[in-house]
Parts: C-alpha cells; sequence; structure tokens
C-alpha cells in the first residue's frame, strides 16, 4: 500500500477530529439536531479512518506459509468494516435524532455559531477532498474513474474520497436546515435535515 495512503487517511483523521469537536460543542450551544447529526458524522469518519489506517498496517505485513501471497486483501475487510460501521452508528443515531426532533421540535438558541463552523468545517473537507481526490487520480493512472473503483488494489484512498464527498453533502445539508429553520422560525427544518444527514450517511455505507 502506497504511503500516499497513509497521508490521506491520517490527514483526514486529524481534521474530522478537530471539526467533530466543534460541531459538538455548536450542537451544545445552539440545540440543533442537524449539527448533531454532522458532530456523529464526523466522529463516525475519524472511527472510520483509524480503521483503515489498522487495515493498512494489517495489510502490509509479509507473505507467511499461511498466506503466501500476503495480506493485502485484509484492508478489503477492514473497509467494509467501514461501511457497518457508517450505516449502524452513523445513520442510525442521525436519523433517530431528526425523528425526535420532528416528535419534539423545539427552536435553536443561536444559530450564529453553527454558521461559523459549519463554513470552517467547509473549508478543511473541501482541502481534503481535494487532497483525497489528487492521490486517487495518481493510483488510478490511465484507467477510468469507475475501473480504478472496482480494480483498485488499494480501496482504503477511495473511501476516505466517497466519505468526504458525502461530508460536504452532508455539510450543505445541516447549512440549508439551519438557515431554514431560523427565518421561518419552525424547527422541524433542523430535524429533517438531520435526517437527510443520516439517509446519506446509510447511501455512503451500501455504496462502499
Amino acid at each position: 500500500m502506497s504511503a500516499g495512503s497513509r497521508k490521506v487517511i491520517i490527514a483526514a483523521l486529524l481534521g474530522n477530529l478537530a471539526i467533530a469537536a466543534t460541531k459538538f460543542v455548536a450542537a451544545a450551544i445552539s440545540g440543533s439536531s442537524a449539527m448533531l447529526s454532522e458532530g456523529i458524522h464526523s466522529l463516525v469518519d475519524t472511527g472510520n479512518q483509524v480503521l483503515l489506517l489498522h487495515g493498512l498496517r494489517k495489510a502490509a505485513r509479509p507473505a507467511n506459509e499461511r498466506f503466501p501471497f500476503g495480506h493485502g486483501k485484509e484492508i478489503y475487510f477492514w473497509s467494509f468494516v467501514v461501511a457497518i460501521l457508517i450505516f449502524a452508528v452513523g445513520a442510525g443515531v442521525s436519523i433517530f435524532e431528526g425523528v425526535h426532533g420532528l416528535l419534539d421540535p423545539h427552536e435553536t438558541d443561536d444559530p450564529r455559531i453553527n454558521y461559523v463552523v459549519l463554513v470552517f468545517a467547509a473549508i478543511f473537507e473541501g482541502f481534503a477532498w481535494m487532497f483525497a481526490l489528487r492521490e486517487f487520480r495518481q493510483s488510478k493512472g490511465k484507467r477510468s474513474y469507475l475501473e480504478a473503483v472496482r480494480r483498485g488494489k488499494d480501496p482504503s484512498v477511495f473511501v476516505v474520497l466517497f466519505e468526504d464527498s458525502a461530508a460536504m453533502l452532508g455539510l450543505a445539508v445541516a447549512f440549508a436546515g439551519v438557515f431554514l429553520a431560523q427565518i421561518t422560525g419552525i424547527p422541524h427544518f433542523d430535524a429533517a435535515a438531520s435526517i437527510v444527514i443520516g439517509l446519506i450517511l446509510a447511501a455512503t455505507a451500501w455504496w462502499l
């Protein structure tokens, strides 16, 4: 597995950990369901990157008598574990929080901190996405994107790239939910955004 894969994962891990902390703080201050779901999203992504690093380490072990062709396929197993984690934890909790918000709606206290955190997160996620895309383009060579995904020997970079894409979409949904709830005074928009974020996570897990 390439050193570039490890760099992409570590960069995403450190960034997602910091972003998750700021999102949780914003959710605690504002009471936004969408921000809480986004915090869960970033925290799950952080856990995923830890698992991918573990998978890379396992896959790099040399061949032996029991595994004469090496351990390279272990990264596929850990990528599968990542997909399960996204679906079970990220999607499940986000949808639950959104449904709870619809059944027991409450107005957010101060949405301004949400906007600050979302803009900060969007800037970082954008840089992380471009970094992962550059590494993916280098690894795919002359193959098409779809062929590189299907036949690539190292799925870790694609997993991070796809997670970052889902993260940026989730940020847009969270921003829309917070904004609509603020200008209309209807907190259901914020709760609905949480459900949509959960569905995005579920779709991400299914695709992976």
